[in-house]
């Protein structure tokens, strides 16, 4: 590669760092035959539980060249939503729900994508190359592209982490025809820790580096379309909307800086919510407190669903009322947890 690329490199980094990116790390647009071999595993062996797009998508996203042809090189990003304490100190407030870190300020699909466009736009005007944007609601195997850019690693845990910002980076990339030199990849610096997988409260970290989505509580309480399986509930505690724990378990997150961007901060109303109060609303309600939310995405009937699973776990009979009152609700997911949560309840 010559200077000008080199150049052309350092002035992209310098323009990402301006618009608010944390990361920025340049890999070749191509992916590597382990990464490749390990989604068709993963796929074939039925891990992807639910979640068939997946499958659906897989012939693209095993290899960045198959949404592109035309790209050359890779520009991945990595916005800091770091929380700057541990979120599982909330644990110790039973009347309270856990919402997952990532969703309790707006969408980060909104913020990452709004930066891409502008590094986009700033690249195509300035070296006229063509570009596309992606965030993780397009097939990319974001996490790969991002340790062969340098952005970190991929942990134990099976997500990234960076040796600056812990296990909190949402990440982003920008497709380019510009041929551009790659950073070096990073080597894994997990070593014999295993925080992660012992941090785990339903065991889906059994084999480091692998998760078992099926007992994934991320999964579980988001994306899966059944009522959450009875052997998990006691274990979910309060947790609402995703859970932290193994991200939060990482060793590296002592050097983890609290994020300084306003749109990832969270909101009052998702820090500590009282879970009495998240049980008694309706759609209209849901709709009107998650708006700018990725919580909206899973719906008001499976939300509810999650939340009575909470005031079971908290036991408190002081939320009797609110559970008596969603026994008859039309809802079978809200039916079933509510049910589930009286029968917890002391007499």
């Amino acid at each position: 590669m010559t200077t000008s690329h080199r150049n052309q490199r350092d002035n992209i980094r310098a323009k990402a760092l301006d618009l608010g990116f944390d990361a920025c790390g340049f890999a070749r647009a191509q992916s590597r035959a382990e990464d490749r071999d390990a989604l068709r595993s993963y796929i074939n062996q039925g891990r992807h539980m639910d979640m068939a797009w997946m499958a659906d998508t897989a012939d693209r996203r095993v290899d960045p060249r198959a949404l592109w042809s035309e790209a050359k090189t890779v520009i991945a990003l990595g916005m800091n939503y770091g929380p700057g304490h541990d979120p599982r100190d909330l644990y110790r407030h039973s009347d309270r729900g856990a919402v997952s870190v990532y969703a309790r300020g707006k969408d980060y699909h909104d913020v990452v994508k709004k930066r891409l466009k502008a590094l986009a736009r700033w690249i195509h005007e300035t070296f006229e190359a063509e570009v596309k944007v992606f965030v993780d609601t397009a097939p990319v195997m974001e996490k790969p592209l991002a340790r062969q850019a340098g952005l970190g690693w991929i942990g134990k845990h099976t997500n990234l982490v960076s040796r600056d910002y812990g296990s909190w980076l949402f990440l982003g990339e920008v497709f380019t025809t510009l041929e551009l030199p790659a950073d070096r990849h990073m080597p894994d610096h997990c070593g014999s820790c295993d925080a992660c997988v012992r941090a785990c409260p339903t065991d889906a970290l059994n084999v480091p580096y692998q998760m078992d989505t099926g007992r994934c509580l991320s999964f579980l309480n988001i994306e899966a379309k059944t009522p959450l399986p009875e052997a998990f509930r006691s274990l979910a505690g309060s947790r609402i909307y995703g859970c932290d724990d193994c991200l939060s378990a990482c060793p590296w997150n002592k050097f983890q800086k609290p994020t300084n961007e306003t749109a990832l901060l969270p909101r009052a109303e998702l820090t500590a919510p009282r879970l009495a109060d998240l049980a008694q609303l309706d759609d209209a309600g849901f709709r009107k407190l998650f708006a700018g939310s990725p919580v909206k995405r899973v719906g008001r009937d499976r939300f509810l669903h999650n939340v009575l699973i909470a005031l079971g776990n908290g036991g408190d009979q002081e939320s009797r009322p609110v559970i008596d009152a969603l026994l008859d609700d039309p809802s079978d997911l809200v039916r079933d947890a509510a049910g589930w949560a009286k029968a917890r309840l002391p007499d």
